[in-house]
């Protein structure tokens, strides 16, 4: 993570959000986090999970970011915008 994003000097730029329609829950029967949205299920990995928990619209990258540097060894911004962008191509999260 960049000293930038530690400190919170960084922009605090666009905040993710799950978009309306979309959904994440846990399946008791996969016992599992999942997403579900109008073209399928996704099964998202404990990090994503951890993401996609504070896509609120509330939370800004560099937000996300630190506060997922407190829970989980060598998170990177742009891992997790990667993420986010790939979320964002299938239509389950969308920038405010």
């Amino acid at each position: 993570m960049t000293a930038e994003a530690l400190s919170g000097t960084a922009s605090p730029g666009p905040r993710p959000r799950i978009r309306r329609g979309v959904r994440l829950s846990y399946d008791k029967v996969r016992n599992t986090p999942v997403v579900l949205h109008p073209e399928g299920v996704l099964i998202p990995n404990p990090t994503a999970t951890a993401v996609l928990e504070l896509c609120d619209g509330e939370h800004s990258l560099t937000e996300i970011a630190r506060l997922l540097a407190d829970r989980y060894d060598a998170v990177q911004p742009e891992q997790i915008r990667s993420l986010l962008d790939r979320l964002a191509d299938k239509q389950v999260v969308e920038w405010t």
